[in-house]
């Protein structure tokens, strides 16, 4: 149940501890920060697991080991007593196999801050050029879970947004980094902290306080701008958790060669924005790249409308088995396979 350090890595990478494995392929991340937390839920040790989410650290882990994830709408879930990253991103939200598995859990964190009704969603708009920027299996995978709930008499039309959230990154960036940096700037001297880590929360340290002002106070049109322009008339947005596959994990180790450092960008390509946005979202698996590694799609929804996501979700996986799979890294050591597709 290891995380990455500060919860500011999204591979599962960490220096200290080691990385998590994925129980997928041993060989590939987990995805980060909330590594363990997927890999305990993917290999059927724990029916449910908190994480943190800052730019996707509930929706990435559940991409890599095929869970279930619920990024909450800001400020639904109390984070006190979180180690806090970027406070104005921060959530702390739930990973399980399944959307039916998170509800009495999800009920508990939610408590009396959602309404108990729920609408249906009826509507939803696919990200058209967001889904064609990704690999091409997982486009595919993708493809799938937008069949699926087509089946679950969802209404889909289809629009362009990669500029859109391209915009909004730019102030989920500098609001991520700078907080970080002004929240942990005491650790910046500390010996014991990772190096990679250290240059990391330094980065943040050049952002002035006026442009990340600025980048606060443009929160509110942002989200409004979205929900105008792209949500319209729809209550969801589809787009894929990753653009890229499932990485191995030399290409996010700092000290293997293999690293590349715009594969750590790459993973949370499609997933800060929402957190700049303040919005709800949950993952849900849709099928497997051709790597035969998970791969997940997030349903983006309005501010508040968290238990209707999970609805649409439940609604989806009842009539799709990817969730149920059983991790072929971790098979040979479950003794009733039952106990993980029931």
């Amino acid at each position: 149940t290891a995380m990455t350090e500060l919860a500011y890595e999204p591979s599962g990478y960490n220096s200290v501890r080691g990385r998590t494995r994925n129980p997928w392929n041993l060989d590939y991340i987990s995805g980060g920060s909330s590594s363990g937390s997927a890999a305990a839920t993917a290999s059927g040790t724990v029916v449910a697991a908190l994480g943190s989410d800052t730019g996707g650290s509930l929706r990435i882990p559940a991409h890599c080991c095929g869970v279930t994830a619920w990024k909450p709408t800001f400020g639904i879930v109390s984070v006190s007593g979180a180690l806090p990253l970027a406070p104005t991103l921060d959530v702390i939200g739930l990973l399980t196999r399944s959307a039916d598995d998170m509800l009495p859990v999800f009920d508990v964190l939610a408590g009396d801050r959602l309404p108990s009704a729920w609408t249906s969603i009826n509507r939803a708009v696919v990200l058209n050029d967001v889904l064609e920027a990704a690999e091409p299996s997982v486009c595919r995978a993708c493809g799938q879970g937008i069949d699926a709930m087509e089946l679950c008499g969802v209404k889909l039309d289809r629009v362009k947004a990669l500029s859109v959230i391209e915009a909004i990154d730019v102030h989920s960036l500098i609001v991520m980094q700078a907080e970080a940096a002004r929240v942990h700037y005491s650790r910046l001297d500390d010996s014991t902290l990772d190096a990679t880590l250290r240059r990391r929360l330094s980065k943040g340290l050049a952002i002035d306080d006026a442009t990340l002002a600025a980048s606060l106070a443009a929160r509110s049109s942002l989200a409004a701008e979205f929900e105008n322009t792209i949500l319209a008339n729809a209550d969801a947005a589809l787009l894929p958790v990753m653009a890229i596959r499932t990485p191995p994990a030399v290409e996010t180790d700092p000290a293997s060669p293999a690293f590349r450092a715009r594969t750590l960008y790459d993973l949370s390509r499609f997933t800060r924005f929402v957190n700049m946005l303040g919005f709800p979202a949950v993952a849900i698996p849709v099928g497997f790249d051709d790597r035969g590694l998970p791969v997940a799609m997030q349903i983006v929804g309005r501010p508040g409308s968290d238990r209707s996501l999970l609805a649409l979700a439940a609604a989806v996986q009842s009539k799709t088995d990817w969730h149920a799979r059983v991790p072929t890294g971790v098979a040979d050591l479950v003794a009733d396979m039952g106990e993980l597709t029931a």
